[in-house]
């Protein structure tokens, strides 16, 4: 993790470390980095998000960059707006699922794709070395605003067609998606009863698309009997989604049921998906010809994977998927037209969720300092590996260490102040008992570094 960015772009509370003077030195970072260059610039619905975009553009104007504006934008529109204007590179001023106060800035390439940890690191020196490239008086940049909404809509539905029409509860947060994704779905010939969907920075539920955020949304879906209910995060990158008698369907499930439904639509491949993912998805997908990729977490690193492995899809468990046919940005709004083809192809998500492999899944945030991230990991590393009896290995982000029946995984969060303890096991009284070790050995790992 950089000095300014970490696993998703800039991420900060806004007028602490977040301000106007660092957007304007992100931008003309960017500005500079790029040589000029043309740049898309969209925000969410957060109340500093104009603040800071304004910064940007600034700073970008300085630099020489031409500055496309497409103003509230979710993060899908963001990445599909770059390849629509053949841009050099796009930015969305968003905090994602972070809480009203957060606000963020995330840089994107050519190819929708977010920019790299490496990519990032070379744009900190730069905003470090303040040598910034200064644009003459004839040759500041320009801004031109504009809405790449209809052709957004237009590609979606060149690529998903629904035979029947169906009912569906939309819950938008508040957020950017309220812009787009309802309308989508109007377009798909589906009924759409809103919730949350006007646009605001004081978010009325917590923005993370879980079963406690969603419970109005699952609610709704009983009271109208609706077919399905798609929830999004604030910049809608991600999909949160109630099935059709008004249960939350688990991120792991969800994901599997997609997985497997693209390598039915697009044929055998690899999909990829993050270390925090449990086995559920390899047992799903191998009998539909699917062969499991695990990466870092993020969805840089999906991305990255994707193009690297010519994948069919990417995914992590946290409801952010990257439909690599369509973009290679996270795209919870695509993602939603994908789910309503899957329900009309397949049949009802109550239904198609009773394939999928149930394991016991246990979460745990423990709070730990940044600064002792890095030292509480090495501890973690040592003890972990003498403490449990396992199989398999993977470190490429955090410690995964797997067995047979049960896998646990340790990594230090990339946008918040806490370790993540995240494991599955065959059964509730096994995970248990695995939570319990694992937690005592990072409450102790922290102690000590």
């Amino acid at each position: 993790m950089g000095k300014y960015f970490g696993t998703s772009g800039i991420r900060e509370v806004v007028n602490d470390k977040l301000t106007p003077e660092l957007a304007l030195r992100v931008g003309k970072a960017l500005g500079t980095y790029l040589g000029g260059g043309t740049v898309v610039v969209g925000k969410d619905t957060r109340t500093s998000g104009e603040m800071l975009k304004n910064a940007l553009i600034s700073g970008l104007l300085s630099a020489g960059a031409e500055v496309i504006d497409i103003g509230l934008a979710p993060t899908p529109l963001t990445g599909f707006a770059i390849r629509l204007y053949k841009a050099d590179a796009g930015v969305t001023i968003t905090a994602s699922h972070n809480p009203p106060e957060y606000n963020g800035i995330k840089v994107w390439q050519p190819n929708g794709m977010a920019y790299t940890p490496e990519m990032e690191a070379e744009l900190e020196a730069v905003i470090d070395s303040g040598n910034f490239r200064k644009a003459a008086w004839n040759e500041i940049g320009t801004v031109r605003r504009a809405d790449p909404r209809e052709e957004y809509m237009r590609e979606a539905l060149r690529m998903v067609r629904l035979d029947d029409s169906y009912t569906v509860v939309l819950d938008a947060g508040n957020g950017a998606g309220s812009i787009l994704s309802p309308y989508l779905q109007r377009e798909l010939g589906n009924k759409v009863i809103s919730l949350n969907s006007h646009p605001s920075g004081f978010f009325v539920r917590e923005l993370e698309p879980n079963a406690k955020s969603l419970s109005s949304l699952a609610k709704t879906v009983k009271a109208m009997k609706a077919d399905v209910g798609i929830a999004h995060d604030g910049d809608a990158d991600r999909i949160g989604v109630v099935d059709d008698e008004g249960n939350f369907v688990e991120y792991e499930v969800m994901l599997s049921l997609i997985a497997g439904y693209m390598l039915r639509k697009f044929g055998k491949g690899k999909v990829i998906t993050t270390v925090d993912a449990g086995f559920a998805l390899d047992d799903y997908i191998r009998p539909l010809g699917g062969e499991v990729i695990r990466t870092r977490v993020g969805d840089v690193a999906v991305a990255d994977e994707l193009a690297k492995h010519g994948g069919v899809f990417g995914g992590e468990p946290s409801g952010t998927w990257i439909i690599p046919q369509w973009n290679l940005t996270p795209d919870g709004i695509f993602a939603g037209a994908l789910v309503m083809e899957m329900i009309d192809r397949l049949g009802p998500i109550s239904e198609l969720a009773k394939e999928v492999p149930r394991y016991v899944t246990l979460r745990a945030k423990i709070p730990c300092p940044n600064e002792k991230k890095a030292r509480a990991m090495e501890i973690i590393a040592e003890e972990a590996l003498r403490a449990f009896d396992y199989r398999r290995l993977i470190d490429i982000d955090g410690v995964r260490i797997e067995n047979d029946d049960w896998w646990i995984l340790f990594r230090p969060s990339g946008t918040e102040p806490i370790m993540r303890i995240t494991l599955e096991a065959h059964t509730e009284e096994k995970a248990k008992e695995l939570m319990e070790k694992a937690e005592k050995l990072v409450k102790e790992a922290i102690e000590k570094g």
